[in-house]
């Protein structure tokens, strides 16, 4: 039963609906940026989610109950994320919140579940270092992207695929806190690999126009970039510097547009990164979710819908273990001991434990364009990162 209200009809959709079943079903909540600028990258992701539970409510639940799945729309905005993230708690009675929009939103949301003693688990949006041990007891995270852990990779592919030519580097990011926060990381760590860093664009999430800001990119004399930030940031940048006549190379991460995207552009200085198998691997879990996407009629890119998926198969789990019924405190114990068998869509499983939110290792791949073959390839196979406490 999961379902998305729009925003002009949840009052009074929930009012009718939601005490119905609060006794009958595991509910949960969901504070997510299915319109606005920065849906593009967070709308697949909840979808992918709500296909994966409506497939296991299809296989009549977990525990023999069914999960009832509440979103509300936030475009990315604070003010309407807390909003939502108060009314799943306080009226909807959630029992675990997903939250899947701009870091920006971040900060209302684990102030609100911290109060309530409610779990917060992020889909989607990158994974804040407050998941990574020892982690904060109320924050998880099953996205594939990392904090710091995406410079680390982005580096060090950078280094290895220069060779013994000097890399003078710029980065970009989208003016929110994780983008900025990953970029500084970059910059500090870049010079202990030998590179030299010459510039740092920060683009507004709104922006139209990214002419100004890679001209001065360009004028830099980069031979690399890198970015970590919301797709339309990645791309659009990229897309200008090569109108400018920047003839370097580029890596981002991997955001669910990235397969199409690549096979849109055809550039093989672009490179992407990112945990999440791509569908041209053809796996017996990507024709899954093409069959949940076929049946329900979703009129979004399959190839997209890996991120929620994989966040559909935790939720999964984690309440299969958690006894009814379900209460913050046993999704809480239920979530500091879960390990789900990812099906090849990562390079390992996702696992948690009372001091890592995030999981036991992180593996990343790297893809291309390839124009002789005409047709993406992958140039690193999977790389791995163990996750240990750094504080």
């Amino acid at each position: 039963m999961a379902r998305f209200l729009a925003p002009v009809v949840v009052a009074a959709a929930l009012a009718a609906t939601v005490p119905a079943h609060a006794q009958t079903a595991y509910v949960v909540g969901l504070s997510g940026a299915l319109t606005g600028p920065a849906a593009a990258t967070y709308a697949a992701a909840i979808e992918g989610l709500r296909l994966h539970i409506d497939t296991v409510n299809g296989r009549g639940g977990v525990n023999g109950k069914p999960i009832q799945l509440v979103i509300y729309d936030d475009q990315a905005e604070p003010s309407k994320s807390a909003a939502n993230v108060r009314r799943l708690l306080t009226q909807d009675n959630v029992v675990l919140l997903i939250h899947a929009s701009l870091s920006a939103t971040y900060p209302a949301a684990i102030g609100e579940v911290k109060r309530a003693k409610v779990p917060l688990m992020f889909s989607g949006s990158i994974c804040p270092k407050e998941v990574y041990p020892p982690a904060d007891e109320v924050q998880f995270c099953t996205t594939a992207f990392g904090s710091q852990y995406e410079s680390r990779m982005a580096l060090g592919f950078i280094k290895e695929a220069a060779g013994s030519t000097p890399v003078k580097l710029a980065t970009t990011a989208m003016a929110i806190p994780l983008s900025r926060a990953e970029m500084e990381y970059a910059a500090q760590q870049a010079p202990s690999l030998g590179m030299t860093v010459v510039d740092n664009q920060v683009t507004p999430p709104a922006t139209a126009d990214y002419t100004p800001f890679a001209t001065k990119m360009k004028e830099a004399g980069p031979n690399w970039v890198y970015t970590s930030a919301p797709w339309v940031s990645q791309v659009r940048n990229f897309e200008a510097l090569r109108r400018l006549g920047w003839e370097g190379r580029y890596i981002t991460t991997a955001h669910a547009q990235a397969e199409e995207e690549l096979a849109r552009i055809k550039d093989p200085a672009l490179y992407v990164f990112g945990a999440n198998a791509l569908f041209q691997d053809e796996l017996p879990a990507h024709q899954e979710i093409r069959e949940a996407a076929k049946k329900a009629g979703t009129n979004l890119r399959v190839t997209e819908l890996t991120e929620g998926w994989v966040a559909g198969m935790a939720l999964e789990a984690v309440l299969k273990a958690t006894p009814w019924p379900p209460t913050g405190e046993k999704v809480f114990a239920a979530m500091r001991q879960v390990k789900v068998d990812t099906k090849g869509l990562r390079g390992g499983p996702l696992e948690w434990t009372a001091d890592n939110h995030f999981r036991a290792a992180q593996y990343y791949r790297v893809w291309h364009w390839d124009n002789a073959q005409q047709k993406i390839v992958r140039v690193k196979d999977w790389v791995r990162f163990d996750i240990k406490s750094e504080k």
